[in-house]
């Protein structure tokens, strides 16, 4: 299914209190990530949830900012990355795109949390402008009703 395809991203219900979920921003995009963000952010807000940001130097430090957050105390019930990564010249790309990638999976495997994941990988730049507007298909609110939706989950299994 494409994202032309797939039905635009609305706010799933959560029992429960209001869902506090951390937006952890790579805005070297800086105009792409600030698209995919208020797509989150009408996502979560439709949702009833409160949210807090939190901004990396890129897409590399996404899990790594989020395994930092879990030392904490933050007490967050969900997480949203958000980020883009435009192909270049070099492997550089591949690198970066499949070690950014496989490290929210782990940090989201290993610590059972909800992670909605809006980690753009373009060829050019136009097909990140292209999934962060405001007119439908955000990858940003994608994210984050991906991210209401686990945190539902674990409400509903008592996995919280």
């Amino acid at each position: 299914m494409s994202t032309v395809d797939a039905p635009l991203p609305s706010a799933p219900a959560v029992p429960g209190p209001a869902p506090r979920i951390l937006l952890v921003r790579a805005p070297y995009y800086r105009d792409v990530v600030d698209g995919m963000t208020a797509g989150a952010r009408r996502i979560l807000a439709d949702a009833g949830a409160t949210h807090d940001t939190l901004d990396v130097a890129g897409a590399f430090e996404l899990a790594q900012a989020i395994r930092l957050v879990l030392r904490g105390a933050g007490g967050f019930d969900g997480y949203v990355a958000l980020g883009c990564i435009v192909r270049g010249e070099t492997d550089h790309y591949d690198h970066i795109c499949r070690e950014s990638i496989a490290g929210l999976m782990h940090v989201a495997l290993q610590y059972g949390i909800a992670l909605g994941t809006g980690l753009l990988t373009v060829h050019d730049v136009a097909q990140a402008v292209a999934r962060s507007r405001q007119d439908g298909h955000n990858k940003g609110a994608e994210a984050a009703a991906a991210a209401l939706t686990q945190v539902a989950v674990m409400r509903r299994m008592g996995a919280v």
